[in-house]
């Protein structure tokens, strides 16, 4: 047990990939850097055990392409592949035949592993062992109307950016427009927000979305959730959201202190209701019968924000579609802000990602003027 515990944390970086299903290339390149440039045994004895595991997993023919690319970069340098190593291969290509069709509809389980730096036992989301893995239940298909079921690069970001500054979170409301998969859900649950509401207009996409809350021990309420939380420290709720049919009466009900949003900025035909949405969740709540005006906590967070915005990370693919989106901010009297430089995460919690570019990725604030 001792020895595979020792074998687990030389190759974190390449259980991590692996566990993300990173690109096959990746991981390879990954466990060349653990044993100074070429695959030893000790290395291919790691990938045979952790491939055993994997159709367990339901991931098996990714397992195989690792294990069909492992023995290629093997024999390439003249080296002796063990003989598991064969007899694993030779048992996936036995037992997984490929079938197109069912591979390019299945859903497949990613686990992300936010890997915390050493010395960062005393920030406020690092758990004891410096790990949080978070299982997702994801589609292979992302290009053919499943996108809500993929895990995106502004999604990541903004995860990071979360258990980054669980300051900013911690006791608060929160409200993501797109959920998707769920991931900035969980992470916010995890520092503690007070309330995490999470939106999709697609159906499908919300019933993924539940899944993965469960694998990940949440509970979640369909309902308004007005009563207060007891059991769990953080109430989760799920909501059918489509941007178009939103009511200002119904989005009203949230008044949530922070609005979140990844990868939004995407079509422009649907950046009016978007932009639509935004307003009512960032709006003053209404007057009491009083005549008072009910207002928010006036205190702000550590950068001077006001408590109640709108954090919007996005690739910007392009340049007219973002600067439609410019426009209809400006014109429903929003003001936005980069804070990528302000508010980048000073942790790189997804080092063995190479898939995922963090430069790529702009961050924003938008609040009312």
């Amino acid at each position: 047990m001792a020895a595979e515990t020792e074998a687990e944390s030389q190759y974190l970086h390449v259980l991590s990939a692996f566990l993300a299903m990173e690109p096959v290339d990746s991981v390879i390149t990954l466990a060349r850097e653990c044993t100074g440039g070429s695959i030893t045994e000790n290395a291919q004895r790691f990938f045979w055990e952790i491939c055993v595991k994997a159709a367990a997993n339901g991931n098996a023919t990714y397992a195989k392409k690792l294990l069909k690319k492992l023995i290629n970069e093997v024999e390439l340098e003249n080296g002796e592949v063990l003989d598991e190593v064969y007899e694993e291969y030779a048992l996936y290509m036995l037992t997984f035949k490929e079938d197109i069709l069912v591979k390019e509809n299945r859903r497949i389980t990613k686990f992300i592993s936010f890997l915390f730096p050493e010395g960062s036992y005393k920030h406020p989301s690092c758990p004891r062992s410096r790990k949080l893995v978070i299982p997702l239940q994801c589609s292979l298909n992302m290009l053919e109307g499943d996108t809500g079921c993929s895990i995106w690069p502004s999604s990541l970001f903004l995860s990071e950016f979360v258990l980054s500054f669980p300051e900013l979170f911690a006791n608060k409301s929160c409200f993501e427009v797109g959920s998707g998969v769920g991931m900035v859900g969980i992470c916010l649950a995890h520092v503690k927000a007070k309330k995490v509401i999470l939106t999709d207009g697609d159906l499908l996409t919300l019933s993924n979305m539940k899944l993965n809350l469960e694998r990940n021990h949440l509970n979640y309420d369909d309902k308004l959730l007005k009563q207060p939380a007891e059991a769990q420290s953080t109430q989760v709720k799920c909501i059918h959201l489509p941007w178009e049919t939103a009511s200002e009466s119904e989005l009203s009900e949230y008044r949530p202190d922070i609005i979140l949003g990844a990868d939004v900025i995407y079509d422009p035909s649907c950046l009016p209701h978007l932009l639509r949405v935004l307003v009512a969740l960032l709006s003053k709540p209404p007057k009491r019968d009083n005549g008072s005006l009910e207002t928010e906590d006036s205190d702000t967070t550590p950068q001077g924000h006001s408590r109640k915005v709108a954090y919007i990370a996005s690739v910007i693919r392009n340049a007219d579609t973002f600067n439609v989106f410019l426009t209809l901010v400006d014109q429903m009297d929003l003001s936005i802000t980069d804070v990528t430089a302000e508010l980048r995460p000073p942790f790189e919690l997804l080092p063995y990602m190479h898939s995922y570019d963090r430069s790529s990725v702009r961050l924003f604030s938008i609040s009312s003027r």
